[in-house]
């Protein structure tokens, strides 16, 4: 690592903070007033925008369909880096975030975050029973949902992706929600996750599948739905990474 590259790390993660001071008054609006909800997902998509450029990077959004913005969707995205939650902040589609509990520790933001989002500690059987009924009550209330289906940064070796959780698809089903399967074929690259986190250059793209309408489909075909997803995200993560060959 250069010392160019360290202080482009630094800047980064000074970056980050700013900005997140910045558009902390903001979110207190969706705090707040519940009914509000909305305005996260567009708070979200300036600050992740500003993030980005101002870090160097211009991030390529590929849309492979148009999305009906009258509709909600769960977004379901693979998982290699801390990036690509930012990175699915710049999302078109207003949403709100499953994430894990750690989150909540972080001084202000885990305040913002644990309001504004649904948090899950996968170590506790209780914790991922009511994160599924809070994405469902949260699908009742008109909300659109990113969950990432690995459960976390879970694989060792990416772009290969972990075995996907339940919940997404079991979601998805029940509510009768489209899935829309989302690859980020880069950002491991870009910031892998290793013990001590450095950025790299590298182009960074994110892109949004066509939706996967659950109808006619029940519980008993979560693991279909799971391996289709999955198949999705996989053989395009295959195909982005061999352009780069």
């Amino acid at each position: 690592m250069t010392l160019l590259g360290i202080l482009h790390s630094l800047y980064g993660f000074i970056l980050f903070i700013i900005l997140f001071l910045i558009s902390f008054p903001f979110l207190l609006v969706p705090i707040i007033f519940k009914s509000q909800f909305k305005l996260v997902g567009l708070i979200n998509r300036i600050w992740a925008k500003v993030f980005f450029i101002l870090l160097g990077y211009i991030p390529k959004l590929d849309h492979r369909s148009q999305l009906d913005y009258s509709r909600q969707y769960i977004f379901c995205p693979n998982h290699f880096s801390y990036l690509d939650i930012p990175a699915m902040g710049l999302n078109p589609h207003n949403c709100i975030f499953v994430g894990k509990s750690a989150m909540e520790k972080i001084p202000l933001f885990g305040f913002m975050y644990k309001r504004l989002h649904i948090t899950v500690d996968r170590t506790r059987l209780k914790s991922k029973y009511t994160t599924l009924i809070r994405s469902l009550e949260a699908l009742d209330e008109g909300k659109s949902l990113v969950i990432f289906p690995e459960g976390g940064m879970v694989t060792h070796l990416p772009p290969h992706m972990g075995r996907f959780k339940d919940g997404a698809f079991r979601c998805s089903i029940e509510k009768q929600i489209a899935i829309v399967p989302v690859t980020i074929p880069y950002n491991w690259i870009i910031l892998p996750d290793e013990k001590h986190l450095r950025l790299r250059w590298h182009k960074l793209k994110i892109v949004f599948h066509e939706p996967i309408d659950p109808a006619g489909l029940t519980l008993k075909d979560i693991a279909a739905l799971k391996e289709r997803v999955y198949s999705i995200i996989d053989t395009e993560l295959k195909t982005q990474l061999k352009h780069e060959d």
